[in-house]
């Protein structure tokens, strides 16, 4: 029984809608091409009786068409399908933007079956279809099948099924593409903002461009508009206070208290009513009622510097007051709640105090919500002469002086020593250089005796008298060649000495007096 050409053309359609939901189907399952482009040819075979298929892709910077997907092709095939644009049937195509169709592919000169797949089938049997891949008016490729040639079969509907599934995967192309590009446009705002965010966030009460003081900077930028409590760890002298400053007037509590508490400094008999008050007559002296550091810090932020320091007592109290957020005036019943923000900070190993039992476990799980560790000098050596200069400026300024900079080798000094004492110790060596100076120079013999030994400094600098006048001689000199720059005869005569005795001079201190020619004032 013969099926009516009206049954036949809906068949046609049905199976046509099919195909077209298969491909649509498997161009949304990965964001790469590549991974379903096989199963879109696969889909084209199967609905459509094609015997091979191929996705042909052009390489904008060589010129080249290579088969980026295939279906009825060896690998060995694929890699030799290779064309230049206009080069066969597939190179015209995407020369031209046009589809070409090939009835018979050996009455075709242009067809070249650099793959080899059709060399033992016959020729004239086969029919070829090519349509181009475009992106608006640019061709990015061709779609190609084979198939037995049928006096029965339309090869211009081929066409028109085979231009609509080009248009598909354009279309996929584009939209990950545009993914491709708002990943990149996205990856590249987020690296500017972190950059933007380094550049911008650099509390100014903070000196430093080392690397690791950029950490502290940034967990200071993370940490500060929350309300959590932050643990500030560090060696004496690195500067945990500043920190404290810098999270607190980054804060929203920026215009409210700031109240610090060294817990070392205040005797174990004082300190609960120096952090919580007292009433009138709760001990003996208690002459007058007294708000405490926690009523005074209200809305604020109260920094507990020393937190390792404080009595078991006052831990115990400590941690109800971060539970809790309330406590009583010693001597008083009535329970007073604060909204106070809690920064402590401790050069003490506290883990070690948990294991001796001096430190409660409870309390440092309820401090260590955040911490930030700020590094010794020593590991931020790069920020030692910035530091440097800074407290020239400072104690220049202090002391009614006009120190304009720091020689040679007091440079080395400061920046070979080990600073035990961090910026605390650097500062107080500057101050001290500082009021020494009488020529606006920092010298090396101005900086304390411990930078200047080889036991603090790593430098050899002996200790007998001749060395030591050698080292005064050998520094003055530098000096002088360098404000001269290096113009021997000019320094010689600030220095009083004759052209003669400098060359002597240079020589015996193997100093190259050519180095200063350019050199400027630091």
């Amino acid at each position: 029984m013969s099926v009516s050409p009206v049954r036949a053309k809906v068949k046609s359609e049905v199976t046509e809608l099919s195909l077209l939901f298969a491909i649509s189907q498997a161009l949304d399952r990965s964001m790469d091409l590549r991974d379903e482009v096989g199963d879109v040819l696969k889909s084209i075979a199967t609905h459509t009786g094609m015997d091979r298929g191929t996705l042909t892709l052009l390489d904008r910077q060589s010129g080249e068409l290579y088969i980026e997907a295939a279906h009825g092709l060896s690998a060995s095939q694929r890699e030799r399908g290779r064309y230049r644009a206009g080069e066969g049937v597939t190179g015209r195509v995407v020369q031209t933007g046009r589809p070409m169709v090939i009835p018979h592919i050996s009455d075709e000169p242009l067809f070249l079956d650099r793959t080899g797949a059709r060399k033992h089938l016959k020729k004239e049997e086969i029919s070829f279809i090519c349509v181009p891949i475009k992106l608006g008016n640019e061709v990015i490729g061709a779609l190609s099948v084979d198939r037995l040639f049928s006096d029965s079969v339309s090869l211009d509907e081929d066409v028109r099924l085979l231009s609509i599934i080009a248009s598909m995967i354009a279309q996929a192309v584009r939209l990950r593409q545009e993914a491709q590009e708002e990943r990149r446009r996205l990856l590249e705002e987020n690296t500017r903002l972190q950059a933007e965010l380094k550049d911008r966030f650099r509390p100014a009460n903070i000196i430093g461009n080392a690397h690791t003081m950029q950490v502290v900077y940034d967990l200071i930028a993370q940490v500060a508009k929350s309300d959590t409590t932050v643990l500030i760890r560090g060696e004496s002298g690195v500067g945990k206070e500043l920190v404290a400053h810098a999270i607190h007037y980054n804060s929203q509590r920026a215009n409210k208290p700031f109240i610090r508490v060294n817990c070392a400094a205040l005797p174990e008999t004082v300190i609960e009513s120096e952090l919580f008050g007292h009433e009138k007559g709760a001990f003996t002296g208690a002459v007058t009622q007294r708000q405490g550091r926690f009523e005074l810090a209200h809305g604020g932020t109260i920094f507990l510097d020393e937190i390792g320091d404080l009595s078991p007592t006052t831990q115990i109290r400590l941690l109800r007051v971060l539970q809790e957020r309330e406590f009583e005036r010693v001597g008083s019943s009535e329970t007073i709640r604060t909204d106070v923000r809690v920064l402590t900070a401790t050069n003490r190993d506290l883990e070690e105090l948990i294991k001796q039992e001096r430190f409660r476990q409870d309390l440092y799980y309820r401090l260590n919500v955040f911490p930030v560790h700020v590094p010794p000098l020593r590991e931020r050596r790069t920020d030692i002469l910035l530091l440097a200069n800074f407290f020239v400026e400072k104690y220049s300024k202090a002391n009614h002086k006009n120190v304009r900079r720091i020689s040679t080798p007091a440079i080395d000094m400061l920046t070979s020593y080990h600073w035990p004492g961090n910026v605390r110790e650097l500062e107080n060596c500057i101050e001290r250089a500082v009021i020494l100076s009488n020529d606006d120079v920092v010298h090396g013999h101005h900086l304390p005796p411990t930078l200047q030994t080889a036991e603090a400094s790593g430098t050899v600098i002996k200790e007998t008298l001749d060395a030591t006048l050698d080292n005064v001689e050998r520094e003055m000199i530098v000096e002088a060649l360098k404000n001269a720059r290096g113009n021997k005869a000019k320094a010689a005569a600030a220095l009083g000495l004759t052209d003669r005795i400098m060359g002597l001079r240079v020589q015996k201190h193997n100093i190259d007096y050519r180095r200063f020619r350019s050199s400027r004032s630091m």
